[in-house]
């Protein structure tokens, strides 16, 4: 029998914790027995929950942590004095090896500054990204990156483009992933100066599907599979995105519910409407990986619940099972000697 893939699980982060992180870690363990899960938080508060569900199994423990770090504190003097916090000791777990992963839905700075700070890059990698999954009328796209760098370089953003395109390939089975950079205009002189410099590296690196600028209208549409941004933009791209979702799928449902007619055509479109807008939801899609690091760190929304959680440990288990950190080792090492031969 293969070695079980380790997953350390904030059970403290969350608007709905510890009860739907818990809930999520239990519906994951149904579907796979290849899973070692830890819970990390308040010990008697995850029993609590583990006895409402009725489960006991060898394949979740508990690693008791007495803090939590809270959404408004200042990441980087939490990480380094809340030292007993579920993110902290979570993290620590991959430092030490006996976790492949952690995931949170806490603290979004505390992620990143704890991803750097105890988890630490991968050779070659000079910036993290976070790069979560956004459906497409086409799929799915990478955005890339959407919170990590504010302050980018031209050589972060190509180091994306890498880094994304590994990723889209592996996990996403797309073949030759089609890599754009978000800009105000599809013309190669349009940008800002990050875009501009940016841009005439990635048209040279002959390892990524480079296509060229993508504008944010053409992302819904699937106009490139991996997005490359600062975090600025990303996250405001981000942002809007789930804003337009919700309140587009708020109307449908009120205009449906508005006359009587409207009613009745509601009951005859129900199974084709909720087909359609299940492919918009993105809890399915898991959570946005912290990519670069020795190990995986991956921060999921806020307010996600049990299946959003349950997608994001499954999520975990096919980063690891991909190998996704050894190939991109593998492929800035190679960039890097392409760079050296031909400087």
């Amino acid at each position: 029998m293969s070695e079980k893939i380790k997953i350390a699980l904030d059970a403290m982060g969350g608007d709905y914790a510890p009860s739907e992180i818990v809930k999520g870690a239990v519906n994951a363990l149904h579907q796979r027995n290849d899973i070692q899960l830890t819970l990390v938080g308040a010990e008697d508060k995850i029993r609590e929950q583990l006895a409402v569900l009725s489960f006991d199994s060898p394949q979740l423990k508990i690693l008791h942590a007495s803090d939590v770090i809270a959404t408004d504190e200042p990441p980087v003097m939490a990480i380094r004095r809340k030292k007993q916090s579920s993110i902290v000791l979570g993290m620590n777990m991959i430092k030490q090896g006996t976790a492949d992963a952690f995931v949170s839905a806490g603290s979004s700075g505390a992620i990143l500054v704890g991803g750097q700070v105890i988890v630490g890059r991968l050779p070659g990698v000079e910036r993290p990204p976070l790069a979560p999954l956004v459906p497409t009328e086409k799929g799915v796209s990478l955005l890339i990156d959407c919170g990590a760098n504010v302050d980018a370089r031209p050589s972060h953003l190509v180091q994306f483009a890498q880094i994304g395109s590994i990723y889209m390939e592996h996990i996403a089975k797309i073949k030759n992933p089609r890599v754009a950079i978000v800009n105000i205009g599809a013309e190669e002189e349009k940008g800002n100066a990050l875009v501009k410099e940016t841009f005439p590296l990635l048209l040279a690196c002959k390892d990524i599907n480079f296509i060229g600028s993508i504008e944010a209208r053409e992302i819904p549409h699937g106009g490139a599979d991996v997005i490359v941004c600062e975090a600025f933009v990303g996250n405001v791209i981000l942002k809007l995105y789930e804003g337009v979702a919700s309140t587009l799928t708020s109307k449908i449902k009120e205009g449906l519910n508005s006359t009587l007619i409207s009613k009745i055509g509601a009951l005859l479109a129900k199974p084709a409407l909720k087909k359609t807008l299940s492919s918009f939801d993105t809890a399915k899609y898991g959570g946005a990986p912290l990519l670069g690091l020795n190990g995986l760190v991956v921060k999921t929304h806020g307010n996600a619940k049990a299946d959003a959680i349950a997608h994001t440990i499954l999520q975990c288990v096919t980063f690891k099972e991909q190998n996704i950190n050894e190939k991109i080792v593998k492929k800035l090492a190679s960039a890097e000697s392409v760079v050296t031969i031909h400087g």
